[in-house]
């Protein structure tokens, strides 16, 4: 490792004074113009994470959901998944080293993890469509180039291609072949397979409209769509011709706002979609024949899916576990759908993708979205073989079950949540039900919810358990929340601290719009006269 390289390289890419920044399960994510020194230096971090792994790593420049001036940058990890916990710790303590001390922390990270300097790296990068993006991808390869690792610079992808395309490399294309051209491929033959058996009442059904936030999945989707196109007409809105990056559309604006994003088209009754920035999330939605708006976010494409799901394992009959995975976010209405109708056992994590993904790991099959859209299924290597072992040997009805099960495994982009992947995969569902967006909405009413936030001194006086569901710190807020809850029907809430500013995040459901309004009005009454509440005191009425 030669330091003095590093130094006079680390130069040109100087962290600016007292900027201090933590990486989450988003990674790095602030203002475009503070992250120069940032991908420097999480390029010499994935170099040092690739020797230790003996792993191709992927580094990612995005900011996801978040504006067109932000940016950001997360590592991924030989299977494709999150970067190891241990390994954010390194992340944070190098982006925060003062340039004196770079070649000291560069030393006890090789040391504290075990690298092997001799070792050969290999790093592959992608980017997002962001104006600052290119530049801050040669700011990662500077960082690579001067630790002597190789890289491949994929240009612009979504981050779940790259996801892809980590996880395809490291698996010596058993995965599938670490090309765009390969993703396409491998996500459309898939998808023709599956629905052509589907019987579709006119062209309506397989038209979808879809929001792509004025980000990189319009890009993305322009290319792939021709492959599927017999199967599936996509129309893009926001394809970024014309508007600003997540501005007034895309996935997380759809979810927060519950309306539809601007520049889309919506006729009654017509399933659209919307992807965030990244095309990691995806949310449906559609408006009835009185003009009112239905949002499907991740709870119900989380059931739609399970459904699917359970159904071929119980014409297959081998006894293969199904899961689904969600956070406390999660609606009250999905859980008991899933647990009491479909007898599909739920299990609840901490936000953050990398929580549900672990957890998803343990069944033969295992499903998990947030709400916000964010998911994917996972299979086990055991179900897999059993699954392609039917599919060859078993007679017609179990074949023909296992066979769809062998599609849809390729479907999904089994590394992380994917927009274009679960999107074609709950559009051959639908086809293959035949249901309307209407007859999916209608599988469960979901119960009204409310989230708030309180601006508080410090979020470290907070700490939570139970998957974040009970309070712990500070004493007496939990034993509140609990008398405010008993004061109405079918009611939950929850508070947890943000993991990246001052403030404690309110979640609150009840039988109606109002009572659930006022359990949010007084649960974050009691955060703050608890929780040291700063500035304004919350206000009824929203």
């Amino acid at each position: 490792m030669d330091l003095d390289a590093v130094t006079k390289q680390s130069v040109l890419h100087a962290k600016p004074d007292g900027l201090i920044l933590q990486y989450g399960t988003a990674g790095f994510r602030t203002k475009a113009e503070h992250l120069d020194h940032v991908m420097f230096r999480m390029g010499l971090l994935a170099v040092l994470r690739s020797k230790q792994t003996k792993s191709a790593i992927g580094v990612m420049v995005t900011a996801s959901h978040n504006p067109e001036e932000d940016n950001g940058v997360k590592l991924v990890d030989p299977l494709g998944e999150m970067l190891a916990a241990s390994w954010e710790e390194h992340a944070t303590c190098l982006a925060n080293a003062e340039e004196e001390h770079l070649p000291r922390v560069l030393v006890d990270i090789s040391e504290k993890a075990a690298v092997d300097l001799h070792q050969d790296a290999f790093v592959v990068i992608g980017r997002d469509t962001r104006p600052s993006s290119e530049k801050l991808s040669q700011s990662v390869i500077d960082g690579v180039t001067v630790l002597g690792g190789q890289f491949h610079d994929y240009g612009l992808l979504t981050t779940p291609q790259l996801h892809y395309m980590v996880f395809c490399r490291n698996s010596k294309g058993q995965y599938g072949k670490a090309t765009v051209e390969g993703y396409y491929q491998k996500l459309s033959s898939a998808f023709v397979e599956l629905t052509k058996q589907a019987f579709c009442s006119g062209d309506d059904r397989r038209t979808l409209r879809v929001d792509c936030a004025n980000g990189i999945g319009a890009l993305k989707l322009a290319e792939m769509r021709h492959y599927f196109s017999q199967g599936l007409s996509v129309q893009l809105f926001n394809d970024g011709t014309k508007g600003k990056l997540n501005h007034l559309c895309g996935a997380d604006f759809v979810k927060s706002h519950q309306k539809p994003p601007q520049g889309i088209e919506m006729r009654a009754n017509e399933r659209c979609c919307s992807f965030d920035g990244d095309a990691d999330r995806i949310v449906y939605y559609y408006h009835d024949a009185d003009g009112q708006f239905h949002l499907i976010d991740g709870d119900k494409i989380a059931t739609l899916i399970s459904s699917f799901l359970k159904e071929l394992l119980l014409e297959i009959g081998d006894g293969l576990s199904l899961g689904v995975v969600q956070t406390a976010y999660a609606n009250g209405s999905s859980t008991r759908y899933l647990e009491e109708v479909m007898k599909v056992p739920v299990y609840c994590t901490k936000t953050g993708v990398k929580h549900l993904h672990h957890k998803a790991q343990e069944f033969d099959i295992g499903v998990y979205f947030e709400a916000n859209g964010h998911g994917t299924v996972l299979f086990s290597k055991a179900a897999e073989t059993k699954i392609k072992q039917l599919a060859k040997e078993s007679e017609d009805e179990k074949r023909k079950a296992a066979k769809m099960l062998e599609s849809i495994i390729d479907l999904f982009n089994q590394t992380i949540g994917d927009a274009i992947s679960d999107m074609l995969v709950i559009e051959a569902i639908l086809a293959l039900k035949g249901l309307t967006v209407q007859q999916w909405d209608a599988l469960y009413t979901d119960l009204p919810n409310r989230q708030l936030k309180v601006k508080v001194a410090d979020r470290q006086g907070i700490s939570t358990t139970d998957a974040e569901r009970q309070v712990v710190r500070p004493p007496g807020l939990q034993e509140a929340i609990n008398a405010l809850v008993k004061k109405y029907r079918l009611s939950r809430a929850f508070v947890r601290p943000s993991g990246t500013e001052d403030i404690v995040r309110v979640y609150a459901e009840a039988d109606s719009q109002e009572n659930t309004d006022s359990l949010a009005y007084e649960v974050s009454l009691a955060v703050f006269q608890l929780a040291g509440g700063i500035g304004e005191r919350p206000q009824r009425g929203f």
